[in-house]
């Protein structure tokens, strides 16, 4: 991941932009649209205007939103959008018109802000902490109040490109869960995936733009790096679910999330996808919006690694998902990256290396360049990629039974694993039983019973 000591920058951005006031938001709805506009205001100088618009399908429940509730649900999303912008200066002060926040609420903003950029402060070499990072002032004093809603004990699953939402679904719609998916900018891949074997399922839509005077304050030097996106998908989320009045909205983020990417810090590019986080959403969620929503991920009590034995019984996704965040836009895989290769790698001890090698269109261990991002995900450097990914022992695992399965032989090896197979860490891994982690089930998770049935039939199905 480069790096850029930005810690100037940052002094002299704070010093001469000090306050980031959120204005407010106008909505807009009719029969087929639900059109939100929020008012972010960078020290008088500067003024972004993002957009949010959600198409509404025939069958929605617009017109059971009480006002109060559809408001709450809108400034809540605007508190998590306006990070993209604040980021851009840093403001010391952050200034919130029109409602009021507690200072429990001011407390768990500041924990998202703080924990949400940690890669951000990491890459720009900023020097800073929790208490003095930015401070809130309360302007309104229009509280809003939590909302009791008659909702359908139903899912709806926000869905990407990748495995694991596909893992979800595919699962849920085995056991017969009436499930709804919801893409949140889709791209053409996404929505393909499914449609495979011609099944019809319920999706929604929603649109979210980045303004283009945030662009360019980045070109003129402006901060600029990661932002929570989790988070963001999370409360708009929490709006979709409403409209469609369902209760479960359903994430597809693993126990593997909850490894830091820079060992001993707790600096996390998946900061918003751990167990941390999902708690503390699920407990804002049931005091200030409503006890009746219930968020939690599937997937949270099993490893990358099950997930892509899972994903493997599945050939049907296997022409149309994508993990590339480099090659989403056009839907292929860059096979250059880290997220690659490390799909690349977990789906390896379960996918032949002739069926792997058409997913890509290549096998990524023959691809010496991709030498410094093995390393990464191995472990033989210190940082793990900022990318979404695996723990390091998962890695390790996954090539070791892809080597016991498939690279017995010492002739003609791909290049990478020739190099893996010289190193220490390989020894260390081939001379455990480090395979229990296809077998684990992490307790630490907020599944429904009903859910969790479903998710241990279909572990249980590869232990028998």
């Amino acid at each position: 991941m480069f790096t850029a000591d930005n810690s100037t920058t940052f002094l002299n951005l704070r010093n001469k932009f000090k306050r980031f006031i959120y204005e407010g938001y106008t909505i807009e709805q009719s029969s087929e649209m639900l059109k939100i506009r929020y008012s972010f205001n960078l020290s008088d100088s500067f003024f972004f205007h993002p957009v949010i618009e959600i198409p509404l399908s025939t069958k929605n429940y617009t017109d059971k939103l009480s006002t109060e509730l559809l408001d709450n649900l809108v400034f809540h999303i605007g508190m998590i959008e306006m990070l993209s912008y604040w980021k851009a200066a840093c403001s010391p002060q952050i200034i919130i018109k029109g409602r009021y926040l507690d200072m429990a609420q001011i407390k768990w903003w500041k924990t998202l802000y703080y924990h949400g950029l940690g890669e951000f402060f990491h890459i720009n070499n900023i020097n800073t902490n929790i208490e003095d990072f930015v401070n809130f002032e309360i302007e309104g004093t229009d509280k809003l109040n939590k909302s009791k809603i008659q909702v359908f004990d139903r899912p709806i699953i926000p869905m990407g490109g990748g495995k694991d939402s596909a893992v979800t679904y595919d699962l849920l719609r085995k056991a017969g869960e009436d499930v709804m998916v919801f893409f949140l900018n889709p791209q053409h891949l996404p929505v393909d995936v499914i449609h495979v074997n011609n099944y019809k399922v319920k999706q929604v839509v929603a649109y979210r733009t980045i303004c283009p005077e945030l662009i360019q304050l980045n070109k003129k030097g402006f901060l600029n790096g990661h932002t929570p996106f989790s988070a963001v998908l999370g409360f708009i989320s929490l709006l979709m679910s409403v409209i469609y009045l369902r209760k479960n909205i359903v994430l597809s983020n693993e126990s593997s999330a909850n490894e830091s990417t820079i060992p001993g810090t707790k600096i996390n590019h998946q900061y918003s996808k751990t167990f941390e986080f999902e708690t503390n959403f699920r407990t804002y969620i049931s005091e200030y919006i409503s006890e009746d929503l219930n968020y939690f991920s599937f997937l949270r009590p099993i490893t990358e690694l099950q997930i892509a034995r899972l994903f493997s019984d599945a050939p049907y996704f296997f022409e149309k998902f994508r993990s590339c965040n480099v090659g989403s836009k056009t839907g292929v895989w860059c096979n250059k990256c880290p997220k690659c290769l490390f799909t690349f790698i977990i789906l390896s001890p379960f996918i032949n290396p002739t069926q792997l090698k058409h997913i890509f269109g290549q096998n990524l261990f023959n691809d010496i360049e991709l030498l410094k991002s093995f390393n990464e995900l191995t472990g033989l450097s210190e940082i793990k990629p900022f990318e979404c990914i695996g723990t390091v022992e998962e890695v390790n695992v996954a090539l070791v039974m892809a080597i016991k399965r498939y690279y017995k032989h010492t002739e003609s090896l791909p290049a990478l694993i020739q190099y893996y197979k010289g190193t220490k860490i390989y020894d260390t891994y081939k001379a455990h039983n480090s395979e229990h982690i296809i077998s684990q089930f992490d307790n630490n998770n907020h599944l429904p019973e009903k859910y969790l049935h479903i998710l241990k039939s279909a572990i249980s199905w590869h232990e028998k």
